[in-house]
C-alpha cells in the first residue's frame, strides 16, 4: 500500500502544466494562439476517432507508448467527446494542413486528409511535458490550451541516409523514420547501392548480396587513412525487410525514395558481376596511398572512399541487368520517384572502351558526357514506361537533361537553377548547407569528411534561390539534408551529426519566413534537447557555445 501511494503521488505531481513562455513546437506553426488553462490527460482519457481516422489514433498511441510509456483507450465515435478527438473535415487544399484546438474540456485535431491529422498529432506530442510517465494507475498530464492552424511551406521535405558506406539495422532505419516523422518531414531518401556495398536483395541476381554486400576491410581514419582494418564488413536488407520498412514509413505518411546508383558508383555490382564493366578482366586496384585487405586480383568491393573509374558499361546486357534490378525495386517501393544517382561518373574507362566509342558514333553523341546523358535517358524511358519518374544528382544535366527528370542540386545551387529554368522540378541539397556529414564545429571533435556547416547556416538557408526567375520558382519542390556515412559507423554517430541541425531544417521547410526567428529557435534549444533525451537520441550539445563564439 505504501508503494502504491508513493507511485500515485509521484505521478500526480510529476508533470505540471507548461507556462506559456515555455511552449516550444518545432517546426513553429503558421498560426498559434495561447490561451489560459490546460487540458488534463489521465489514464481514463479517450482518443475518439472515426473509422477514417482510426489508424491515426493507433499511431498516436504508438508514439505515446514509445515516447512517454503509456497508451490511452480508443473509441471509434465520429462525434466529439471530452477527450482527444481526431476527425476529417473538408475545406483544406493542402493535405498536410491541420487545425489543433486544446481547451480544458478536450483536444480537437482535424484536417481534410489523414496526413494533416498525423501532423497535428506530432504537434500534440510536443505539447506534452517531456518526461516519461509509464503505465501507472493514476497520473495527470497538463497540456497547455492553444489554438493552432498549420501547414507546410514546401511539399518535399526530405532526409537522406547512406547505408552503403556503413550498414544500419532495420531497427535503426525505423528509428530514423520516426525522427523524420516527428519533425514533420515527409520523405526518406534511402541510398541503397554504392562502391562500398550493395544493400538490397535482388532475387534474380543473388551475387549482388552474396558478394556485393561485403567488403574485405575498411580504411582506418580519414581518407587516405592510416591503413586497413581487414575486417569483413557488410550486410543487406532482404526484400521482406524492405517491405516491412516501407509499411512502417507508410503508416507514418513517409514516402521512401530508393536510390540505385548508375552509371557510376557501381563497384559493388561489378564485383558481383564483372561483365557489367567495360573491362571485366581488369583487377580492382587500391587508390594511391591506401591499402586493400584480402585478394588483390579480380573485381573487389571498394574498401575506401571516393570516386572510382570502374563504372557500368552502356551495353545491352548492362541495360537488361538494370531493368531487371529496377523491376524488383519497383515491386518493393510504390514511390512516384526512383533515384538513379547519375553523379560522379568518371569517363576514363568509356574513353578507352571500343564499344563506348563506337556507341558514341552510332548515336551521334558529342562525347562521353553525351554518352552519360544517353545512359540516363535510356533508364528514364524505361522507368517512365512503368509509371515512375527519375530523380538524379545535378550531373544528369551534363549532355542534356532527360525529359521528365527531377534534379537534386548538390554542387551548390547552380544545377537547380539551371534545371528549374528548363521547367524541371528541383530539390535543393547544396553541400554547404545540406550536408550533415560536415562537422558542426570548426574544432572538429570526431573524424568527419570535412567541411563545416553550423546550426545557424542550416537555419538561415533559403531553398528558393533569389537569382531564380520568379516565374520558375514553382519548380523548387523543397530541400533535403544528406547524410553520407563514410565516417558514421554507428547509429549514435548518425544521431550526433543530424541533431540539432535536422530540427533547424524542419523549420526551413515547414515554417513561413515571417514566422521564423533565429533568436527564438536558439533560445528553444534546451527544450529541444529535452525532446532528444526523451527519444533516447544522441545529439551535438554545444551549438550554443559555437554560436556564442561566432556572435550568432
Amino acid at each position: 500500500m505504501k508503494m502504491t501511494f508513493s507511485l500515485i503521488a509521484i505521478c500526480l505531481f510529476l508533470l505540471p502544466g507548461l507556462a506559456q513562455s515555455q511552449i516550444t513546437i518545432i517546426p513553429t506553426p503558421v498560426k498559434m494562439e495561447v490561451a489560459s488553462g490546460s487540458f488534463t490527460i489521465t489514464p481514463q482519457t479517450y482518443i475518439y476517432a472515426s473509422d477514417a481516422t482510426r489508424h491515426e489514433a493507433d499511431m498516436l498511441n504508438a508514439y505515446l507508448g514509445q515516447i512517454y510509456g503509456f497508451t490511452l483507450p480508443v473509441q471509434t465515435n465520429p462525434s466529439s467527446g471530452n477527450g482527444i478527438n481526431l476527425s476529417l473535415r473538408e475545406g483544406e487544399k493542402n493535405p498536410e494542413a491541420y487545425h489543433l484546438t486544446i481547451n480544458k474540456s478536450k483536444v480537437d485535431i482535424y484536417a481534410s486528409d489523414n496526413r494533416g491529422v498525423f501532423m497535428g498529432i506530432q504537434t500534440l506530442l510536443q505539447l506534452i511535458p517531456p518526461q516519461k510517465v509509464g503505465m501507472a494507475a493514476v497520473f495527470q498530464i497538463m497540456v497547455p490550451a492553444v489554438t493552432i492552424y498549420d501547414y507546410p511551406q514546401f511539399g518535399y521535405r526530405g532526409m537522406h541516409l547512406d547505408v552503403c558506406r556503413h550498414f544500419f539495422s532495420v531497427a535503426f532505419v525505423k528509428k530514423y523514420i520516426d525522427y523524420i516523422a516527428m519533425q514533420k518531414f515527409n520523405t526518406f531518401h534511402w541510398h541503397l547501392t554504392e562502391d562500398q556495398g550493395w544493400r538490397i536483395e535482388i532475387k534474380k541476381y543473388p551475387k549482388l548480396t552474396e558478394i556485393g554486400a561485403w567488403r574485405n576491410g575498411t580504411t582506418i581514419g580519414r581518407y587516405p587513412g592510416t591503413g586497413n582494418d581487414g575486417i569483413h564488413y557488410g550486410g543487406y536488407y532482404t526484400q521482406e525487410e524492405i517491405r516491412d520498412v516501407v509499411r512502417y514509413a507508410s503508416d507514418r505518411h513517409i514516402t521512401i525514395i530508393p536510390e540505385i546508383e548508375l552509371p557510376g558508383h557501381a563497384s559493388a555490382a561489378i564485383a558481383a558481376y564483372p561483365e557489367l564493366s567495360c573491362f571485366p578482366d581488369e583487377s580492382t586496384k587500391a587508390p594511391a596511398r591506401t591499402t586493400m585487405a584480402g585478394p588483390t586480383t579480380g573485381k573487389q568491393v571498394q574498401q575506401t572512399w571516393g570516386v572510382f573509374p570502374d563504372v557500368f558499361c552502356p551495353k545491352e546486357t548492362t541495360f537488361k541487368f538494370l531493368e531487371d534490378v529496377l523491376d524488383e525495386v519497383l515491386e518493393l517501393f510504390p514511390s512516384k520517384f526512383i533515384h538513379i544517382g547519375g553523379d560522379e561518373c568518371p569517363k576514363d574507362n568509356w574513353k578507352r572502351c571500343a564499344h563506348c566509342q563506337q556507341l558514341i558514333k552510332e548515336k551521334g553523341l558529342k562525347d562521353e558526357h553525351g554518352l552519360q546523358s544517353y545512359f540516363i535517358h535510356t533508364i528514364e524511358k524505361y522507368l517512365n514506361g512503368k509509371g515512375r519518374n527519375i530523380i538524379g544528382w545535378d550531373e544528369i544535366l551534363e549532355g542534356g537533361l532527360a525529359p521528365n527528370a527531377t534534379v537534386m542540386s548538390w554542387r551548390g545551387e547552380e544545377g537547380g537553377i539551371e534545371a528549374a529554368s528548363q521547367n524541371h522540378t528541383v530539390i535543393m541539397t547544396p553541400g554547404q548547407y545540406m550536408y550533415f556529414d560536415h562537422t558542426q564545429t570548426k574544432q572538429e571533435d570526431s573524424v568527419t569528411i570535412g567541411g563545416y556547416t553550423s546550426l545557424n547556416k542550416v537555419y538561415t538557408y533559403q531553398p528558393v534561390p533569389q537569382k531564380l526567375d520568379s516565374s520558375k520558382r514553382k519548380y523548387v519542390l523543397g530541400a533535403q539534408a544528406n547524410v553520407w556515412t563514410e565516417y558514421m559507423g554507428y547509429p549514435s554517430k548518425v544521431e550526433y551529426m543530424i541533431f540539432p541541425r535536422m530540427s533547424a531544417l524542419s523549420e526551413v521547410l515547414w515554417t513561413p519566413e515571417n514566422r521564423k526567428s533565429w533568436d527564438r529557435f536558439k533560445s528553444s534549444l534546451p527544450d529541444i534537447y529535452k525532446r532528444y533525451n526523451l527519444w533516447g537520441a544522441n545529439y551535438f550539445k554545444h551549438s550554443e557555445e559555437v554560436m556564442k563564439a561566432e556572435g550568432k
